[in-house]
């Protein structure tokens, strides 16, 4: 099973993951309930439940996810539609990426971070803000990684379009497009990985809501457990949309795997 040659099962795979997670679970009500470390540094899974219990019987904890996730796939689409068509007109022709490529490279430099004051005085504090920040976050990234996924189609491709007198746009199409779309789709997965973390940092520092902002407020009253809880749902709805995502890219493109 662990050798470089070796191929696991789906229910193995599965298997292998919560047993990852269970050990974790146990390691962190061992430490806790030994003493060895305070509740105020790390509270104990079940005081981070009864904390979690108690916010979602209140409505606080429904309303807080449902605002973070109407915010972080609004503002994925929006990076996403403007990143999508540049990033393949760069990847396609050598003049536009002269044109752009460096101006991005430049850009994407910059610390998000920094930007957080200055979009507060652009936008407020409202929505709006929240979803520059993650453009700002994700755009660049996400231009470039589409770009590559498009130069890595095979040269032989193209040359087999132009041999069959196809025009630029059935090739951009109909050859270009169609074999780089696997590879733009992993790398929509990973930027929204970025997104969710630009995303909390947008609500930490200007929200009225959200789960960033609850972590926040928990933080001014020294309620470990509400941050140690908000952050596990981070990490659960991170692993869900990373996980629809590969299920997904299965079920759009099969033949991957008879590939393979």
């Amino acid at each position: 099973m662990f050798s470089l040659t070796a191929t696991v099962s789906g229910r193995q795979f599965i298997t292998i993951a919560i047993l990852v997670f269970l050990v974790l679970g146990l390691l962190w009500w061992g430490v806790t309930e030994t003493g060895l470390v305070t509740p105020l540094f790390l509270p104990s899974p079940e005081m981070v439940v009864a904390r979690l219990k108690e916010l979602a019987i209140g409505g606080q904890l429904v309303d807080d996810t449902l605002i973070s996730i109407y915010r972080i796939s609004l503002g994925f689409l929006i990076s996403t539609a403007f990143a999508l068509p540049i990033g393949i007109l760069i990847g396609s022709y050598r003049a536009w990426e002269a044109a752009i490529e460096p101006l991005v490279d430049f850009i994407r430099y910059m610390p998000v971070v920094a930007f957080v004051p200055l979009t507060i005085l652009w936008t407020g504090t409202g929505d709006a803000q929240k979803f520059l920040i993650i453009f700002i976050g994700t755009f660049f990234q996400q231009v470039l990684l589409v770009m590559d996924n498009v130069k890595s189609v095979p040269r032989d491709f193209i040359n087999l379009g132009r041999t069959l007198q196809m025009s630029e746009r059935r090739i951009l199409t109909r050859i270009i497009l169609p074999s780089a779309l696997p590879a733009i789709w992993d790398s929509m997965r990973i930027s929204l990985g970025w997104a969710w973390t630009w995303l909390v940092v947008a609500e930490l520092v200007a929200a009225t809501s959200g789960l960033g902002y609850r972590i926040t407020t928990a933080q001014r009253f020294f309620q470990t457990d509400t941050i140690f809880g908000y952050l596990l749902l981070l990490g659960i709805l991170g692993l869900a949309t990373d996980q629809a995502m590969k299920w997904a890219s299965r079920k759009l493109f099969r033949y991957l795997r008879t590939q393979r």
